[in-house]
């Protein structure tokens, strides 16, 4: 084989009993995974908002961002629940570039993935311990998924990923929400195939196991836009959309049909201030269709302390070093104006 093997990493099992979690994570986990759960089974008529910088880079300055979002969830608790994003592994297009904490715990330093492990490990435990929020990740890597199980209370699947077979299949069997993206062309017959799968039971091959899923009741769909065979961005969270999304679950037979609008990526033509906008129009739609209403189950917006985004060693605390997020201010206006609209 063309690889060096550089260290063999202890399984999920050495790392959960080397970094438990507190009888106090393990309680608010149970309690806010069951509010989320109403959330898609419609029982609570909140909306979800999953919201964080595009890719987590420093444990304090997401802390700081996480301690924020904490405050105002303390505000808008009676219309919104806030998922805060802290996502730990970043898919690159390309390959190029920062691929997140699990591979870098210091952006500025060589790749050291125990150390990422252990890193993302004490992220996501001092964010529920502190805030008592559960936070979102993205699946990148589904062999993965296992360090951090007993801690997250979301995932995602990403447009590149929605298609992998392991990633369908892992989602069966995680026990949290899962949100299957479009992929990147735009079918949403991908996406719907997908939730289809992580709905289902499957006997699979995982981590050198043979193991048996549930099924995930709480797979749904995430709208992120699309990519053109021209290469141009293009949208799919207008009202045309999600009616037609709508239309497509009634056609299968799912259980809690549902939707969250990522409102940056290809909906945004990567135009982080889009939004603001989208979110709107997005509850807009809502309150003129009670299909689209029943439909749309939350928002993801990419929001951090600062606005835009910088290069890898400038050193601006709470600036996202991947894709441009809303800062602080603009976060905090537009969740007021969300739970306002509500």
């Amino acid at each position: 084989m063309q690889m060096k093997f550089i260290k063999k990493l202890p399984i999920p099992m050495e790392i959960k009993e080397q970094f438990p979690v507190s009888e106090k994570v393990k309680q608010i986990r149970e309690t806010r995974l069951k509010e989320m759960e109403d959330i898609f089974t419609g029982k609570d008529d909140r909306l979800l908002l999953i919201i964080g910088p595009c890719s987590a880079d420093n444990e304090e300055s997401v802390m700081d961002y996480t301690y924020r979002l904490a405050d105002m969830q303390d505000k808008v608790k009676d219309r919104i629940m806030i998922v805060p994003r802290i996502y730990t592994n970043k898919p690159r297009t390309t390959g190029e570039g920062y691929k997140g904490m699990v591979h870098q715990p210091d952006p500025e330093k060589k790749p050291d993935m125990l150390e990422g492990i252990i890193s993302i490990r004490k992220l996501h435990t001092r964010a529920v311990e502190e805030t008592e929020m559960i936070c979102a990740d993205e699946m990148l890597y589904p062999e993965n998924h296992k360090y951090l199980s007993d801690i997250l209370g979301y995932v995602a699947v990403g447009a590149r990923s929605v298609e992998n077979q392991q990633h369908r299949l892992t989602a069966s069997g995680v026990g949290i929400p899962v949100g299957m993206k479009n992929p990147t062309s735009g079918d949403l017959t991908v996406m719907m195939n997908s939730i289809t799968a992580a709905q289902s039971q499957h006997t699979f091959l995982y981590r050198g196991w043979e193991v048996q899923s549930e099924g995930n009741p709480f797979a749904h769909a995430i709208l992120r836009g699309l990519v053109n065979r021209h290469g141009q961005n293009r949208q799919n969270y207008h009202y045309e959309d999600l009616i037609r999304l709508y239309e497509l679950y009634q056609e299968r037979d799912l259980a809690n049909p549902s939707v969250v609008v990522d409102c940056n990526h290809s909906n945004s033509c990567k135009q982080y201030l889009e939004q603001i906008r989208i979110s709107k129009e997005v509850l807009h739609s809502c309150r003129h269709s009670a299909e689209v209403k029943s439909l749309v189950k939350g928002l993801m917006i990419e929001s951090y302390i600062e606005d835009g985004n910088q290069k890898i060693g400038e050193g601006i605390y709470g600036k996202s070093i991947t894709d441009p997020c809303l800062g602080w201010e603009k976060t905090e206006r537009l969740i007021y104006d969300l739970a306002d609209q509500l």
